[in-house]
Parts: C-alpha cells; sequence; structure tokens
C-alpha cells in the first residue's frame, strides 16, 4: 500500500504546487518525506525516470523495500490517479493539506501525517536543527556535516552551536536546547547522515 500512496503523494505536491518537483540533492531522487501511519514512522523516496515511477520504502526499525511502477500503466488527473501494480489496476484520491492528509483506495482510506523535505527543515529549525531525547541530538533530515564545535568531555551551555549540517542547500546550525555535556560525538565532519540519526549523544 506505501507504494500506492507514496506515488499518490508525489502527484498530489506535484499538482498543488503548480509545478515540477524539483530534484533533491540527497540520492538523486525527485522527492523524499516522512509519513506517520497508525502510529507507525515511514520513510518514502520517489524518484522520476523517463519510463518509470521507482518508490523506495522504509518502515521505522526494517529494511528498505524497492518498487517500480511503469508510465505507461500510470495515469493522472486532477482529482486521482490511476496505475497497475503486481497486476491489479488501482485508482486514488487524495485529500488534505499542510501534513494532514486522507488516501482513498479500493473502497478503504488511510489518514496519514506527512513531511516533505521543506516541512522536516522548518520543523528541524523550530527544534534548533535537530530532535531526540535528553541524551542525544538526532539529524531532523538528510544532510552533510560541515562543522562540528563540541569534543567528549565538554559542557555547552543551552543555545550554544553543536554543530552545522546542510540541509536543502541552507546550513543549519543546531544548539543545545539546555545545559548538557557531550558525552560521544557520533559523526565526523563531511559525513552524510540520514534523517532520525544519532548524531551526538550527552551525559545523563
Amino acid at each position: 500500500m506505501w507504494l500506492q500512496i507514496g506515488v499518490a503523494l508525489v502527484e498530489k505536491f506535484s499538482y498543488e504546487h503548480s509545478q515540477p518537483l524539483k530534484f533533491s540533492q540527497f540520492k538523486g531522487i525527485t522527492m523524499y518525506f516522512e509519513a506517520v501511519l497508525k502510529n507507525k514512522k515511514y520513510k518514502v523516496d520517489v524518484h522520476e525516470e523517463k519510463n518509470t515511477w521507482k518508490v523506495s520504502l522504509q518502515q521505522e526499525g526494517k529494511e528498505w523495500v524497492h518498487h517500480e511502477i511503469s508510465k505507461r500503466d500510470y495515469k493522472s488527473a486532477e482529482e486521482y490517479v490511476s496505475f497497475l501494480f503486481n497486476g491489479k489496476s488501482y485508482l486514488i484520491d487524495v485529500v488534505g493539506q499542510d501534513t494532514e492528509y486522507t488516501v482513498f483506495t479500493r473502497n478503504s482510506f488511510r489518514t496519514i501525517k506527512i513531511f516533505n523535505d521543506e516541512m522536516l527543515l522548518h520543523e528541524s529549525l523550530k527544534k534548533g536543527g535537530g530532535f531526540g531525547g535528553a541524551s542525544e541530538l538526532k539529524a531532523g533530515m538528510p544532510g552533510k556535516i560541515i562543522e562540528i564545535f563540541v569534543k567528549p568531555g565538554d559542557e555547552v551551555k543551552a543555545g550554544k552551536p553543536l554543530l552545522i549540517m546542510e540541509a536543502m542547500k541552507m546550513e543549519n546550525e543546531m544548539r543545545a536546547s539546555s545545559d548538557v555535556k557531550i558525552k560521544q560525538v557520533r559523526v565526523k565532519q563531511g559525513d552524510s547522515v540520514e534523517s532520525g540519526a544519532v548524531l551526538i549523544q550527552f551525559e545523563s
């Protein structure tokens, strides 16, 4: 089902933005977003090629699964998208706005919450550049480590910078949300990281 949802959502975003989706700097994909369905988190990469859609899906804690849809079996209209997959025909409608969407298909529907690249970056910036509990700093979206300001043993005051990560061609300064002591730095300058990767661990 996530194959259908992924393609339908990409089509929906493309239509709403009234312009082709730009290729992300990460992995050469057409679009990357994260989604939550029934309290389960998913990552979705959708890559448009000349004759196919390539969709990669990963449920949190599991391996990536890769699918492909021929454009010969894919049609779109303002109200819906339709395509063939594994010998079955799917007619899909997607309604919603911002991060809340409902996908209707095969006499059923699923409500999901999604974050595309821009939404992920916005959430990341609101949280000082990353997320995680009191014991760690995680990447809010895929990116590249540009500079690291701390090392194990350092005591850092709230609001002080920990590192800089580039995402969507923007440099995002990640700051301490509270007074912390650095236990371990899990990345080095130049590393490429995925969304959710642990960057820095703090002393308890």
